[in-house]
């Protein structure tokens, strides 16, 4: 690098974000992750000795995949290439591979290849790059937002470490915080700033976990705030506000907190606690989730976590279903909210899932088990010739509409699918079926 390009890199680094200005140099200045990075971690370890095996990050939005990502840079004597899967293609890995066989057979060195929002390339990039991951060509680090165990190629997962890193927490990002305004020479230490612990608290609370959006608050802060009376700017709680605007949920419908959070929303309504089945229900809508997605969801907690536990669950869950596409939001989420609260405090039972469950099993068991005569359609000529219907008892002729006979195949005699629980109107069910039967035999 010549003198021009010296001072081109300089000028780009001075203009460049806050965020990318403070990104750390070294492992060491890596604030949070500590479950993956404290000095008795493997990654740790690896990344100080220099010898990494193929790697991929995932997690939230500036919670340092890239960072990481940039401090290897800095440490390795191994090559270092950078691609963005979502501008990349496959002539760019070409190229990349082509130069990392050559630094490999001219120097002996080996060539990392870091790829950003891996997720992005499709399943033909991917499996271009493995046979020179699997013989070392390139040692892959890969970064994504979304679960890799949804979004990558298998092989690729098999022959990677997984690291998944978390959102910071509040006091990791007043670290960085504190950091970027003392910081005279990549931060605004220069620019005589300092900030109320209001100010302070309340963005280390709202970046939800993200660094980069702290630290473009920060920044806008510095760069928008007039200078009182005493020569300083104040970063006050109000000026805070302003700055860092409607805090962002964490919520990508087609990715991996997608699924956590719908997850949490079956679990919570099926554990009967209303207030964290609201709570997930209104961060789906804040975030834009469909209605019509969360209501099928729904129907399906009501059947199978309900039950007959409560008939009714099932047919409130189908009556907010068939109401939010008729209503539209922001209604719309005054019917789901009872809903959900409704299907949360219903009393619980989970036989009719249970049921089906094991009848499906024994049904690919068994195969296809003849059905009893007694039992077989009689509405057709001949049908008696074969024996068909014959024997058959007429429910309705009997006392409370109820006599034994085998409805079952025979193979399969006294097997209990539907066992009602305790619960709700299962428990009246259960006391139903017996007495029918206790009757029936007097």
């Amino acid at each position: 690098m010549d003198l021009f390009q010296m001072m081109e890199q300089k000028n780009k680094e001075k203009e460049s974000p806050l965020a990318a200005r403070m990104r750390p140099r070294t492992v060491e200045e890596v604030v949070g992750q500590e479950h993956i990075l404290a000095e008795d971690k493997l990654l740790y370890r690896a990344i100080k000795a220099d010898k990494l095996s193929s790697l991929i990050f995932y997690g939230p939005p500036g919670t340092g995949k890239t960072t990481i990502a940039k401090v290897i840079a800095n440490t390795t004597k191994a090559e270092f290439c950078q691609i963005n899967a979502t501008i990349a293609g496959k002539k760019d890995m070409e190229e990349v591979v082509e130069n990392a066989k050559q630094t490999m057979g001219g120097y002996g060195r080996k060539t990392i290849l870091f790829i950003d929002e891996i997720h992005r390339f499709n399943k033909g990039q991917q499996d271009y790059l493995l046979p020179f991951v699997e013989d070392g060509t390139v040692v892959l680090i890969g970064a994504t937002t979304e679960n890799p165990y949804f979004e990558v190629n298998g092989a690729l997962i098999s022959r990677s470490a997984i690291f998944e890193l978390k959102p910071l927490t509040p006091e990791a990002v007043g670290t960085l915080i504190d950091r970027a305004l003392s910081d005279t020479e990549r931060g605004l230490g220069s620019f005589d700033a300092d900030i109320t612990q209001e100010a302070r608290a309340f963005l280390a609370d709202q970046a939800g976990g993200d660094a980069r959006r702290a630290l473009n608050a920060i920044e806008l802060a510095a760069m928008t705030t007039g200078r009182s009376e005493d020569g300083k700017i104040h970063i006050t709680l109000d000026v805070a506000k302003e700055c860092i605007q409607k805090r962002v949920v964490l919520f990508d419908k087609d990715g991996d907190n997608h699924y956590d959070t719908i997850s949490a929303f079956i679990k919570s309504m099926r554990g009967s606690d209303p207030d964290a089945a609201i709570y997930y229900l209104a961060k789906m809508l804040y975030a834009g989730e469909s209605v019509t997605f969360i209501a099928r969801r729904m129907m399906i907690c009501a059947a199978e976590d309900v039950g007959n536990a409560d008939p009714q669950a099932l047919v409130v869950a189908t009556s907010a279903a068939q109401a939010v596409e008729r209503v539209g939001m922001p209604e719309a989420q005054i019917i789901l909210a009872q809903a959900v609260a409704y299907i949360a405090t219903a009393p619980k039972s989970n036989a009719a899932v249970c049921a089906i469950g094991e009848a499906m099993e024994k049904v690919k068991e068994t195969g296809n088990l003849p059905i009893p005569t007694h039992l077989q359609d009689a509405h057709y000529k001949g049908a008696s010739k074969l024996g068909h219907g014959i024997g058959y008892k007429y429910a309705h002729d009997y006392k409370n509409n109820y006599v034994k006979q085998q409805y079952l195949p025979y193979e399969l005699n006294d097997v209990q699918f539907y066992r009602p629980s305790d619960n709700g109107y299962e428990q009246k069910i259960k006391e139903h079926m017996k007495k029918i039967k206790r009757e029936a035999e007097e």
